[in-house]
């Protein structure tokens, strides 16, 4: 039997500008929300946009680099331009507000979302585990820096872990969220935050919040 993707009819040509990265991007998306992440093929996204295979790979050389170019979409929402007043804002509603920014810009296509880290995460694929890893680190250290924590030292290391679990797992609770506007998914981050808020109180002590968080002052001394 024919798959859906010999089946249908190639597109006629476009122009060079459709093997655009993005355009490569989307319509890997438009596959993968009709036949499923798993299923897409580097040809038939060519095929898709009318272009020779070559005209993709020049781009991306494997799916796996197409799926990380879709979460850079959520990286890019996330590192946007601050709203006015955001360094006068408590931390947590700065982590708050960056953290969804990245939930929104992939929700569109929450599903294929999952799909592509099961695939990143599938046993015989241990050449993607690596890259997911660094990729996890930047993440939290562009968050960390976008939402001006600027701490160093064992507060810095504790930061990192907390914030690294806290995304892992309201990422898990995001994927299944199908709620009007993420409703639940803010709520279970709001939630998280505020426990995260609650822990480094007690280890570190209330900071200044607004410009001066993140800062040195008004914590107590780290033991060397």
């Amino acid at each position: 039997m024919a798959s859906k993707d010999q089946a249908r009819p190639p597109k006629k040509p476009r122009s060079a500008e459709s093997a655009s990265p993005e355009r490569i991007v989307d319509a890997a998306l438009e596959l993968a929300d009709e036949d499923g992440w798993s299923n897409v093929r580097m040809s038939a996204v060519a095929a898709r946009l009318g272009v020779p295979t070559a005209g993709v790979l020049g781009h991306f050389q494997d799916k796996d680099a197409v799926a990380d170019a879709f979460f850079g979409r959520g990286w890019r929402a996330m590192l946007a331009e601050a709203p006015e007043g955001f360094a006068d804002l408590p931390a947590k509603q700065r982590l708050d507000l960056l953290l969804m920014r990245w939930f929104d810009a992939l929700a569109p296509h929450r599903a294929v979302a999952g799909q592509m880290l099961k695939d990143k995460l599938y046993p015989s694929h241990p050449h993607h585990w690596v890259p997911l890893v660094f990729n996890l680190s930047r993440t939290i250290q562009w968050l960390r820096d976008a939402a001006l924590l600027e701490a160093g030292g064992r507060r810095r290391q504790v930061e990192e872990v907390g914030l690294t679990l806290l995304f892992l797992a309201v990422l898990r609770f995001w994927l299944t969220d199908e709620s009007p506007g993420q409703e639940m998914t803010r709520a279970e981050l709001s939630r998280r935050l505020d426990q995260a808020d609650r822990l480094m109180v007690r280890l570190y002590g209330r900071k200044p919040e607004g410009a001066e968080a993140g800062q040195s002052g008004g914590t107590r001394p780290e033991k060397a």
